[in-house]
């Protein structure tokens, strides 16, 4: 038995089974020709569930493990990436209208979390796995009773068998099958991943539209056969749609297509968070468009300061900065509502105090120490789970 454990006759297999109309009868068979002298107890005591549902979680603990690296990986790009980039102020959105301040590395952040909460779900799921183990055919383990007599011996298989598969504990008490709350736990986690992947990657395409941050694209990459000049965010596309796939449909999905899913979205994803590329110049641009009008709070303020009324102070701002928005809307010209503000004498108390206020690191409030303080008592603790994997971390190539 032995000597042909590994000498699988995936042939003979097939054809058995298309006579047995049995996967696991016909290996049976096959494998009993192989061994004659083991015919007799091949399979003897054991149940078809206790061949597949074993093996099955033994793909499901194995599955995890390659995922749950590849987890940590985008986490420490991105960590990297929101470190060099924690004091850098952009455009913050809501309803994908402009905000207020925030830095890109805050925004990475935001992405940086849903992948903990991911690592924290997958690892979870990984540590709770148990091993089916020796039940016989209904989970009662009568088949072994009767072959060794002996309550303590079957236990002891048990759990040898399960040692010998790479478990420390068996799912105490199973029917036929382990229960399949664990496959749905399973694929509910890289359902949630697969969320977390579309959304980032969903900010991705939005702000490449925008020219701030950008995928990486090769010298010699073509973005259309048409268009010379295009840059299409074809990575963050592809992860969307793979990510799509299982993250919203995982009731009709086996765990196998959602691993390969995960682990595709995955190795594109590392790829991403390699080589993202930051426009600060553009960024710089989009935030002077509209950081006057988000300066009229502080306007206000230092006019008060300097002996002003508030209400009428409002009242001209509000006045000012319609003024300038029709200009922005109605004739696509820039945002003109600082130079209003200038040119209006009531303001003149605060002229020299205007380029100050429109500092763009002065609207960020706590962003930057939020990145570090993040960073060094969420993340680190979590990376340094896969401080070996990470150290032999390689470059992903991008296979189209």
């Amino acid at each position: 038995m032995e000597a042909n454990v590994n000498k699988i006759d995936f042939e003979a297999a097939a054809a058995e089974e298309r006579l047995t109309r049995h996967d696991v009868m016909a290996h049976v068979h096959v494998f009993a020709k192989q061994c004659p002298l083991a015919a007799p107890i091949i399979h003897l005591g054991a149940t078809s569930c206790f061949v597949g549902d074993n093996t099955d979680l033994i793909l499901l603990r194995d599955g995890l493990d390659l995922l749950l690296p590849r987890v940590a990986a985008v986490m420490a790009n991105l960590g990297h990436f929101a470190e060099q980039y924690k004091s850098l102020p952009a455009l913050g959105f809501t309803h994908l209208q402009p905000a207020q301040l925030i830095t890109v590395g805050k925004r990475a952040t935001l992405w940086l979390y849903d992948f903990l909460m991911d690592e924290r779900a997958l690892r979870r799921a990984r540590e709770d796995l148990r091993f089916r183990g020796v039940k016989g055919t209904t989970g009662t383990q009568a088949s072994f009773m009767q072959l060794l007599e002996d309550g303590a011996k079957v236990r002891a298989l048990d759990k040898r068998v399960t040692e010998l598969c790479g478990f420390q504990k068996t799912y105490p008490v199973t029917g036929q099958t382990y229960t399949r709350k664990v496959d749905v736990e399973i694929v509910a986690a890289l359902s949630s991943l697969g969320s977390t992947i579309h959304k980032m990657c969903t900010d991705l395409r939005l702000l490449a539209n925008m020219k701030e941050i950008e995928e990486p694209f090769e010298k010699s990459q073509i973005g259309s056969s048409a268009m010379p000049y295009k840059r299409n965010p074809m990575r963050s596309e592809r992860c969307c749609a793979i990510s799509w796939l299982y993250s919203q449909t995982p009731s009709i999905l086996i765990p196998s297509s959602a691993f390969l899913s995960a682990d595709a979205a995955l190795l594109v994803l590392v790829n991403i968070t390699q080589g993202l590329v930051v426009y600060p110049k553009v960024i710089e641009r989009s935030i002077n468009q509209e950081l006057p009008f988000m300066s009229a709070e502080n306007l206000i303020m230092a006019m008060v300061k300097k002996g002003g009324d508030r209400q009428i102070c409002h009242e001209k701002i509000r006045v000012l900065s319609q003024e300038a928005g029709a200009q922005v809307k109605q004739f696509g010209r820039d945002n003109d509502f600082l130079d209003r503000v200038r040119a209006d004498e009531y303001f003149a108390p605060i002229l020299g105090d205007i380029d100050k206020l429109l500092d763009p690191s002065t609207y960020t409030g706590r962003a930057a120490d939020q990145v570090v303080e993040f960073l060094e008592e969420e993340v680190a603790p979590v990376l340094e789970r896969y401080k070996e994997a990470l150290k032999d971390e390689k470059p992903v190539t991008l296979n189209i």
